[in-house]
């Protein structure tokens, strides 16, 4: 909506410019010339007048133009900076750990990436300030446990865990709202000493988008 007003705005002031110009012209073809007694065309000097004063509209225009086309770009680019949306899962066949040190799991199919999710690390780094929706599902045999985080600037935001129970397949998930800066990271860290299992039914997964720009 913003966008259609300010192309209406620039529409409207390249009318007016053309308006003012082509007044200008007639009015300069229009001025009758009258010879004052020292001799001073007092046509020209009237003509000299109001061509000042429209200069000076002209000027007032062609600045509001330029305000109205810088307006148009950051537009644009604020609705381009709000397409943000990413979905992965980890699709690899097989188990993931146990590891005696955490990881940050790397999610291999992906869905879909307007751009800010980094298929080969498993990091999403924000493009612009705003609210953001993050959440994620693991899978595992629970003869060992699985420990899921969800991470913000190596920091936990919030996790899942499944202790030992048997030898049965399991499925946690979980998932939170964000406030993020421009340039923060938002990634999974599966926990020492536990696994995660993932297949082309792809159970083990990583999404999350933009709500609304701040």
């Amino acid at each position: 909506m913003k966008i259609f007003v300010a192309a209406l705005t620039f529409l409207f002031l390249s009318v007016c410019i053309d308006e003012v110009t082509n007044q200008s012209e007639g009015e300069a073809s229009d001025t009758d010339v009258i010879q004052t007694p020292g001799g001073q065309d007092s046509g020209t000097a009237e003509g000299q007048k109001t061509s000042g004063h429209l200069l000076v509209i002209l000027t007032e225009l062609e600045t509001k133009l330029r305000d109205t086309q810088r307006e148009m770009e950051v537009l644009k680019s604020q609705v381009q900076g709000n397409k943000v949306a990413f979905g992965a899962s980890i699709s690899t066949g097989e188990n993931i750990g146990p590891f005696k040190t955490e990881i940050t799991l790397v999610y291999k199919k992906v869905y879909v990436n307007t751009g800010s999710f980094n298929s080969a690390t498993g990091i999403f780094t924000a493009p612009v300030r705003g609210i953001y929706y993050f959440s994620f599902s693991g899978h595992n045999i629970s003869s060992k446990p699985m420990g899921l985080r969800l991470m913000k600037n190596g920091e936990q935001m919030v996790t899942v865990f499944n202790h030992p129970a048997g030898n049965r397949h399991e499925t946690a998930t979980n998932g939170m709202t964000l406030q993020l800066e421009v340039g923060d990271h938002v990634y999974m860290r599966l926990r020492v000493n536990t696994w995660i299992f993932d297949n082309s039914n792809d159970h083990s997964t990583f999404i999350g988008h933009l709500l609304f720009p701040l």
